[in-house]
């Protein structure tokens, strides 16, 4: 009997201001145990924004794959990082960029959990939301029950399954603040694996909407006016800020951030400043500040980190479009290249 493996190979394309995720199938004639048997592959970058039309191969070289709990059989999801037909790394590739910084951070052993929110529309209206007009205000939505309240749990449900399945370590899930909102969250875990998780279980989510006719929309301001935006909160330590006196590590942190406020601001998603306005949980896009408990803060130092006096911090800047290899690259570079790491 002929054994073969369905091989959904997805890539970020060069779509701006975000980038969007790719996908296309090879079938590999036998069992896939390890990288070395998947071979590298090309597509038409003309097609994706990374290539003009009379020079379009690009390459895409595999580097991580897990199960595909959406398709019978012996099927992979393969992540690639697309490279320019030289083998050099292509200008999209932001992979490329955090493999090599992580590689220089190893030592701090930097852990990432990533919080994913995103809103379900129903064609052009969020999931649930009255054809004229709008829902209650917020207020009961928020890890609420009833169908009164709670829009799209089926769905969010298979995702979860589907993730766990997959092997992705997501380590939650909840209803969010504005009705047709969900969250789930994946780590901790390492920069490159935190990441290209996150990837894949966003694949996973556009994917299974596609049986349910329901779209995940990572817009970071779905609705206009008095309802929250939508983020992807980064819970980042390392691991001196997991030690005995760590506080004081994670506090120099956030006045390293502080002076980089900016640089961060440009790789943490597009339009963000729509929901970054000082209101529904969030601080200022024009203003930084870290707090203790404080969730409206840019960094929030959670409780337990206070008590304990190690721990982590979570930045709540990122939107929920951002690209988790961006934001993973510029915290490990403003926290932990050129500090040695403490004893």
């Amino acid at each position: 009997m002929q054994t073969f493996t369905k091989a959904q190979y997805i890539w970020l394309d060069g779509a701006i201001p975000t980038q969007k995720l790719r996908g296309k199938t090879r079938i590999i004639e036998k069992h896939v145990s390890n990288l070395n048997d998947l071979p590298d592959w090309g597509f038409d970058g003309s097609s994706t924004n990374q290539a003009v039309g009379d020079d379009s191969d690009c390459l895409l070289k595999p580097v991580f794959f897990l199960n595909d709990p959406t398709r019978i059989g012996d099927g992979i999801i393969v992540m690639c990082e697309v490279y320019n037909a030289d083998g050099t790394p292509h200008k999209t590739n932001q992979r490329a960029k955090l493999r090599k910084i992580a590689e220089e951070c190893k030592d701090h052993d930097a852990w990432f959990g990533i919080e994913q929110e995103y809103t379900f529309f129903d064609g052009i209206k969020p999931l649930g939301w009255p054809d004229n007009g709008f829902p209650a205000p917020q207020g009961g939505y928020y890890c609420g029950v009833g169908s009164d309240e709670v829009y799209g749990r089926d769905l969010v449900e298979d995702h979860l399954e589907a993730c766990l399945a997959a092997g992705i370590k997501i380590s939650g899930i909840n209803a969010e603040v504005m009705p047709g909102q969900w969250e789930f969250q994946v780590g901790p875990l390492g920069p490159l694996e935190v990441s290209d998780q996150l990837w894949i279980a966003r694949w996973l989510l556009y994917k299974i909407g596609e049986e349910y006719g329901i779209s995940a929309t990572l817009d970071p301001k779905p609705v206009k006016g008095d309802w929250n935006g939508a983020g992807a909160h980064a819970n980042f330590s390392t691991k001196s800020m997991r030690s005995k006196g760590g506080i004081k590590i994670i506090e120099a942190a956030c006045e390293k951030l502080s002076k980089k406020h900016a640089e961060h601001i440009a790789v943490y998603g597009a339009l963000n400043e729509e929901r970054l306005t000082g209101l529904h949980e969030t601080c200022s896009i024009e203003e930084f500040r870290y707090g203790v408990s404080d969730r409206g803060a840019s960094i929030r130092i959670p409780m337990q980190t206070k008590i304990d006096g190690y721990g982590y911090l979570e930045d709540r800047r990122p939107s929920a479009n951002m690209d988790p290899y961006q934001v993973c690259f510029k915290l490990l570079e403003t926290v932990c290249i050129g500090e040695d790491v403490p004893a």
